[in-house]
């Protein structure tokens, strides 16, 4: 591809944009150091700008080279406002004090099994504080917080890795926590009565599956549908993290996938493909809506509908200029994802893969036959698994040997089991009595789910754990798969052109 190239050139300054993020997240670099860095890209710039009047056959990198450094200064100076915007010189003076704040819940209240998570608004900025557990908080409740105002701080995991819980944090735009919170609510419906009503209307539908469905089956059909994981339990999702499947309860762009997919299963023989695929784009922004918009969902349905255009358009090219240029405005809007969220690094690299590995696997896996969907569903699972195994080593520690069969077994009953779930709620706020047979029937579906998790996981080489190594080793991984696509790639190539040559001998 030439440097003048407009694919090559937009590439390139993504790219750039990122390692610029990315260099600025771990060093420190001074405003100054960064105009000296754009000053230095002008100037290139305009060398290349005389270097072309000139005829001179090189002028081309040189402007190359000048986007280059522009776009990583860019980039670093993204991150660099971010870190300027994540601490407030007012509240530094109250790290390690006793604060009383008032404030507003500005999301969905987080039960866990010692505290609730509260995301609460001030006049200082946004704040997590842990509340003791068993009272009910709803979002846009205006409260009096009071306690020990902390910064968080960084920890080991249990498997051995560095958990940077304040990037974690700042990347959901909290650099603040009060642990062991008291919190006293002063009045109810304070933010946006919209998602209220809408979070108001997905907890009703949590309630009558809890009346109908027992546990754990009910915490695994709110972790299917809604991305509820707390009812799961320690036990089960330690299970779900054995056998390679805990991706399942987690709100991915997988999970908004299959809600789409079961519309354009039904739509695609009334009406065309184009049409089916449009109500299917409709039909995650509903999604979007029932489950909440927050970053999480808003970043899942996003990856969920550039799959689902690709399906449409064909143009692998056109899908993975259209990840890039999301990834880029993700980053623009919140830059700490880049080295702090592993959700974000997970979910856009198993779409990387699925765009850029399942059309070939799929094309060399066409002769195995495909009951119930099963070739799909092992195309999707190697193609994810391979592109995810450099960083999720990195970032995680575990690997599931038998990750590969135990999705290819469980995914096709996902589907059916969110649909009876969704089916079962919705039925319920009709009839409780008429909800209940329904009930039964997903209950089974989860209960399948469940018992082949647990029979794999209870396997003594269901996983192994990696000890902790550099951070080097996962670009070193990944140009590892690079160059293996690559050979495939050419000796798919070579076999075709021995082929073109038997047929003209």
């Amino acid at each position: 591809m030439k440097f003048s190239d407009g694919g090559m050139l937009f590439y390139s300054a993504i790219i750039a944009f990122t390692l610029g993020i990315f260099a600025r997240s771990f060093a420190r670099f001074s405003l100054s150091e960064i105009g000296l860095l754009v000053l230095l890209a002008v100037a290139v710039g305009l060398v290349g700008r005389g270097a072309i009047t000139s005829g001179y056959r090189h002028s081309p990198h040189l402007l190359f080279t000048s986007l280059v450094i522009l776009f990583f200064a860019f980039g670093a100076l993204r991150m660099d406002f971010a870190i300027l915007n994540s601490t407030d010189s007012r509240l530094e003076k109250m790290v390690n004090s006793e604060v009383s704040l008032l404030g507003v819940i500005w999301r969905e209240p987080e039960a866990r099994a010692n505290a609730t998570h509260l995301y609460i608004k001030t006049d200082y900025g946004l704040i997590l504080s842990l509340a003791y557990p068993g009272e009910e908080w709803r979002y846009g409740d205006r409260v009096l917080v009071s306690g020990v105002l902390e910064k968080p701080e960084i920890f080991e995991t249990d498997l051995g890795r560095t958990f940077n819980y304040p990037g974690y944090l700042l990347a959901r735009g909290v650099g603040y926590t009060i642990p062991r919170a008291e919190v006293l609510r002063l009045s109810s419906d304070e933010a946006y009565m919209f998602i209220g009503k809408i979070l108001d209307l997905k907890h009703a539908f949590m309630k009558r599956l809890e009346l109908l469905i027992p546990e754990p089956q009910v915490g695994l059909s709110e972790g299917l549908l809604l991305g509820v994981k707390r009812a799961l339990g320690d036990d089960l999702e330690t299970t779900f993290r054995r056998t390679g499947i805990i991706h399942i309860v987690v709100l991915s762009g997988y999970n908004v996938m299959i809600v789409v997919t079961f519309i354009l299963y039904v739509l695609r023989w009334m009406f065309g493909r184009r049409l089916s695929v449009t109500i299917g784009l409709v039909g995650i922004v509903i999604f979007a809506l029932l489950v909440g918009l927050s970053a999480t969902v808003v970043r899942a349905c996003l990856m969920a509908s550039l799959l689902l255009i690709i399906g449409l358009t064909g143009r692998v090219y056109l899908i993975l200029r259209g990840l890039l240029l999301a990834g880029f405005m993700m980053l623009l809007w919140n830059p700490y994802s880049l080295a702090f969220d592993v959700g974000f690094q997970l979910s856009f690299i198993a779409t990387l893969g699925l765009i850029l590995v399942a059309p070939d696997l799929e094309a060399r896996l066409r002769v195995m036959p495909s009951p119930f969907g099963v070739r799909e569903f092992l195309v999707a699972t190697l193609a994810t698994q391979l592109f995810v195994l450099p960083l999720l080593l990195y970032q995680i520690g575990e690997l599931s040997v038998v990750a590969v069969i135990v999705n290819i077994l469980v995914l096709p009953m996902v589907p059916v089991a969110m649909l009876l779930t969704f089916f079962t709620g919705m039925v319920a706020f009709v009839s409780m009595s008429l909800a209940t047979p329904l009930a039964f029937v997903t209950h089974l579906s989860l209960t399948y789910i469940i018992v082949i998790a647990e029979w794999f996981g209870s396997l003594p080489f269901a996983s192994f754990t990696v000890p902790a190594f550099s951070f080097w080793f996962v670009p070193l991984g990944y140009t590892v798969i690079a160059l293996s696509m690559w050979w495939s790639v050419r000796e798919v190539d070579e076999l075709k052109g021995w082929t073109i040559k038997e047929i003209s001998s």
